[in-house]
């Protein structure tokens, strides 16, 4: 119907759309043609740009808010206005009729063919009209679903009464769609009472699985209708505020939580239920805020100060790079579905507790060092012969960096690092192998793992993650590689939110990339994270919009990484651009997906593709166990892990208590001592965290 409708029409275009709904076709008769007055020209629809007069007709009623939560029957509005198509055919006249019932305006190649299937049609429940002086007489209507039309009238009298009906028409169907909720959470809430009541034994209790599903069910669903109302009323809102320019849809991942009357009344919301056991139980977090080990302060240690890591006593790291699914556990299932249950929409996860067979086998911090599995395609930008050259090795880098961060498709969630917990690992790069990949001679793809025979003929990468912070979480990486003069500095305060049928975690901070041999410095932000299905089998994606900029060259890139849409669509999409800012220049252009295949476009007209799974992985170097602090990633979580290794989830719940419980007691006596937390290899300046010995100080 979509693609009839664009062709009938001459094409939609990016200005514009025409595109039929489903809800135009139930509505598709309408009204007849009699003239009514309601302050409106009577002439009739005549040719020329701008259209003729507008019209009622009282063949065809519609209903509209009165005082005292009546109702009251009214003309539908009909018409012709100019319709912009594209930039071929430009703007043409077209029949519109205002469907006030129905919530819907619909438009028809003329006056004779209303009677016909409309060429188009548009939604008008939590629509957005706004005047716009693009063009005389022109107003613009954007709908909840994206779609856009650009509309001009014959003169300000026409188009002010249009737009007066019009948002008449979007205020009322919201408030129905408001009092709707009301009601739908009214039933809602006497089915979690229903449930509640039940007697805590015997053949149906309240802690029943089916029933705690559906318990869980039915509030996601209410919990996403709502914030889903909630997002429509802020359009609208800010349509009304001056100077506000929608665009085709608004960017919802600066969302803090539910506000609407429907979503803050609920008791319960969800975070979803598990599989089936045959599905086996896997569904978690992605790296995120949500203390679930509720793991408060350890006690400063006197004169603590950064250590001396000696990378002599690194080895090849030999840990087990997969996480494998722990089984089918039924008994498990009651457990995360009465604590989901308790869940509510927007719900800050820094409170929840989260069951142990969740966890991945590794902590965020190690998880952080696992982005920089590509260590040669970071060294290469320093050997980008031009500004132009290392921007885009840099953007080549970041794309391919997020696929081996992620240990499969299992949406697991790694240990939240408590603070002054610490993550030490290098790589080795061989030389030969740091090269811009648009100059690099093509090599047959492999997965190997590259390792330098000779110390000498590498490059040595070193890397340190700090928890500097418990409330809120932050955690601050360093890297650097003093033979080519390179270093990263990040810090990330990462932030959980609970979103009915999925989980958001904002990573929110900045990373720096300093190539000091060229005096630049790239400044980038990261992706939101999701786990996504956790209704069913639980999946990851990346999404939002992220920057890289240079302030010295005056080049920058914008990277977005699209997520799935509801319905269609290709899953972990990624685009990206680099501009040259001073000359309004784009030099690259890339699209593909993030842990797939990446296309690259050069502004001489070359092209390169990238698969990131045949990309090499470089090991990381890491001290064995003996030799690491008490403080350290893998030293601390030790037995935890083995236990998960084990698949024995009672013992390692067992030990992940007596650690919780350890720290609890030493950050009480830090508190009665009133001593402030000092991080060991970090120092805060400002909103930021950096190296306390940086290679751009040091040098």
């Amino acid at each position: 119907m979509e693609r009839a409708a664009q062709g009938a029409d001459g094409g939609g275009g990016s200005n514009s759309s025409s595109r039929s709904s489903s809800r135009a076709t139930s509505a598709g008769s309408s009204p007849s043609c009699s003239l009514a007055g309601r302050g409106v020209s009577s002439r009739s629809a005549v040719a020329g740009l701008g259209g003729g007069g507008s019209r009622s007709s009282p063949g065809s009623v519609a209903a509209s808010p009165s005082g005292g939560g009546g109702r009251r029957r009214e003309p539908a509005l009909e018409g012709v206005l100019s319709k912009y198509t594209n930039l071929l055919q430009g703007w043409q006249n077209r029949y519109f009729v205002l469907d006030f019932e129905a919530g819907i305006l619909q438009y028809f190649v003329n006056e004779q063919s209303k009677h016909q299937k409309p060429r188009g049609a548009l939604s008008l429940s939590g629509a957005i009209v706004s005047l716009s002086d693009e063009a005389p007489h022109m107003l613009v209507v954007y709908s909840a679903n994206g779609e856009m039309y650009k509309l001009r009238a014959a003169d300000a009298k026409e188009k002010q009464f249009w737009v007066t009906q019009l948002r008449a028409c979007s205020k009322y169907h919201m408030e129905t769609s408001s009092k709707m909720m009301n009601q739908v959470e009214g039933q809602q809430k006497n089915l979690v009472h229903a449930i509640e009541s039940l007697p805590g034994s015997g053949p149906l209790t309240a802690l029943d699985q089916d029933l705690l599903l559906l318990k869980a069910t039915s509030a996601a669903t209410l919990s996403c209708l709502g914030e889903c109302l909630h997002l429509l009323q802020q359009s609208v809102h800010r349509a009304g505020q001056p100077g506000h320019k929608p665009g085709a849809s608004e960017n919802i991942l600066g969302w803090h939580g539910p506000k609407s009357h429907s979503t803050e009344q609920l008791r319960n919301g969800t975070l979803g239920s598990l599989p089936a056991a045959s599905a086996n139980v896997t569904w978690a977090i992605l790296p995120n805020s949500a203390e679930d080990e509720q793991s408060p302060q350890p006690e400063p240690e006197p004169n603590s100060g950064p250590e001396l890591v000696l990378s002599e006593d690194e080895d090849s790291d030999t840990e087990d790079k997969e996480e494998t699914e722990l089984g089918a556990m039924e008994d498990q299932r009651s457990i995360i579905l009465h604590l989901i249950s308790q869940l509510k929409l927007g719900m800050d996860l820094t409170k929840v507790v989260l069951p142990t067979f969740i966890l991945e086998k590794r902590s965020l911090l190690e998880m952080y060092a696992d982005f920089m599995a590509h260590p040669d395609l970071l060294l290469a930008i320093t050997a980008g012969a031009t500004p132009e050259e290392r921007v885009i090795c840099f953007v080549e880098y970041y794309l391919t960096a997020f696929h081996e961060g992620r240990k499969g498709a299992l949406a697991k969630k790694p240990y939240n690092p408590i603070i002054g917990e610490t993550f030490h690992c290098s790589w080795e790069v061989p030389k030969d192998r740091v090269k811009p990949k648009r100059t690099a001679p093509h090599s047959p793809a492999s997965h190997e793992h590259p390792m330098a025979e000779d110390p000498s003929k590498s490059y040595k990468l070193r890397f340190v993650a700090e928890q500097v912070s418990h409330h809120p979480p932050i955690s601050c990486f360093y890297c650097e590689c003093k033979e080519k003069r390179l270093c990263v500095n990040t810090h990330i305060w990462t932030k959980s939110k609970f979103m009915g049928m999925s989980v958001g975690v904002s990573m929110i901070g900045e990373g720096v990339l300093r190539l000091l041999e060229h005096g630049e410095e790239y400044v980038f932000t990261l992706p939101s994270a999701y786990a996504r299905s956790i209704l069913t089998i639980p999946w990851v994606e990346l999404g939002g919009k992220v920057s890289i900029s240079c302030a010295k060259t005056g080049y920058s890139a914008t990277v977005i990484f699209h997520t799935k849409p509801f319905y269609g669509g290709k899953v972990h999409r990624v685009t990206a651009e680099v501009k040259h800012n001073p000359t309004n220049t784009i030099v690259c252009k890339a699209h593909g997906e993030w842990n797939g295949t990446l296309e690259f476009t050069y502004n001489n007209g070359e092209t390169r593709v990238i698969d990131t799974t045949t990309l090499p992985v470089y090991p990381k170097k890491i001290r064995p166990l003996e030799k690491q602090g008490p403080m350290e990633s893998r030293n601390l979580w030790q037995e935890v892990t083995r236990y998960l290794r084990l698949g024995d989830i009672d013992a390692a719940t067992e030990q992940k208590r007596l650690l919780e419980e350890k720290q609890r007691v030493e950050e009480r006596k830090r508190e009665n001592l009133h001593t402030p937390w000092r991080p060991k290899y970090f120092i805060q300046e400002g909103d930021g965290w950096v190296y306390f010995n940086p290679l751009w100080k040091a040098h």
